[in-house]
């Protein structure tokens, strides 16, 4: 079974907002950060935003000021909110969740079934 499962991908205009959500379908216990990655057509993959267990989050430069990653522990849930989209934006955004060494994320080997955002212009 995926160990992650994601929502809230969509169809959004220019400086509209998508929040997307992602759930840990099981234990896994080396899991210490979770984040998402997205890939643009024909564009390389990148780390959007992440989220280590103890609450540090880290953003890619295009994004720091409009995107938010936050965590809900007791949901085992993690969650991107994005304002102010661009249709640079657009990609197939993939939920990850891996390890980390000394507090700083390093490997992603669980991954979810990535879902669609798309920012029409």
């Amino acid at each position: 079974q995926v160990p992650l499962v994601e929502s809230g991908g969509g169809l959004v205009q220019a400086g509209g907002s998508l929040r997307l959500s992602c759930a840990v379908n099981g234990y896994y216990r080396d899991v210490g950060a979770m984040g998402w990655f997205r890939q643009p057509p024909g564009k390389q993959r990148e780390l959007v935003a992440v989220i280590t267990s103890t609450g540090t989050t880290t953003y890619t430069a295009s994004v720091k000021d409009r995107f938010t990653i936050s965590r809900d522990s007791a949901k085992r849930t993690v969650y991107l909110q994005m304002t102010g989209l661009k249709p640079a934006a657009s990609a197939v955004s993939s939920c990850t969740a891996g390890l980390t060494i000394d507090a700083t994320p390093r490997y992603f080997p669980y991954w979810g079934p990535g879902s669609q955002v798309t920012v029409s212009s």
